[in-house]
């Protein structure tokens, strides 16, 4: 085999450089659907209350279809009590969506504390495991994601109720924007591999 040959310099079909290879043509449709993502990101941040009413609503929609799945399953359960608990935690989901789409203002409020606690609690796991590690800049890094984690967590707990009226929606722009970039640069790499 030759090293001019595509496989030996890792662009088989199923390598990572073949994707890119194949890819490379495709970049202006990357870049354009990276522009589509930032424009949305940007739309989302600017009405951050209307895009937390959609973020909310489309969650609830989810919730809908995870609980039909739950009590379908719940339904080909063997034993009573798989039943019952299948059929419970799908009526659950069922709830929660109906309040979403019913009123997503009332189901933001609660989805907005329960997102402020859990990065309070995920920044406190963060800087439990920094301490775990030796000293250096990797320790450093967990600490300040950490501390940044926890400081919006206690952010948005501190605002809310009031906050739950634009977090979610700024958080789904600020999202978006990051993947919109994300993918912009990718597709501007592809173009530039020769």
């Amino acid at each position: 085999m030759s090293m001019s040959d595509p496989v030996s310099q890792g662009l088989g079909p199923h390598s990572l450089g073949g994707a890119i290879h194949r890819l490379h043509g495709k970049w202006g449709a990357i870049v354009a659907f990276g522009v589509l993502l930032l424009v949305l990101g940007i739309a989302a941040t600017t009405f951050s209350f209307e895009a937390t009413v959609a973020t909310v609503t489309l969650n609830g929609v989810f919730f809908l279809v995870a609980g039909a799945a739950e009590i379908g399953i719940g339904m080909q359960a063997q034993a009573w009590s798989r039943f019952f608990l299948w059929v419970i935690g799908g009526l659950l989901y069922l709830v929660v969506g109906i309040i979403c789409i019913l009123n997503p203002l009332v189901a933001s409020v609660f989805l907005t504390l329960a997102l402020g606690a859990g990065l309070i609690a995920a920044a406190a796991v963060r800087i439990y495991l920094a301490f775990q590690l030796p000293s250096g800049p990797s320790r450093s890094m967990i600490f300040l994601a950490g501390a940044v984690t926890g400081l919006l967590g206690l952010v948005i707990i501190v605002y809310w109720p009031g906050s739950s009226l634009y977090v979610l929606g700024t958080l789904l722009g600020i999202d978006l924007i990051f993947h919109g970039v994300g993918w912009i640069q990718f597709g501007l790499a592809l173009r530039s591999r020769h």
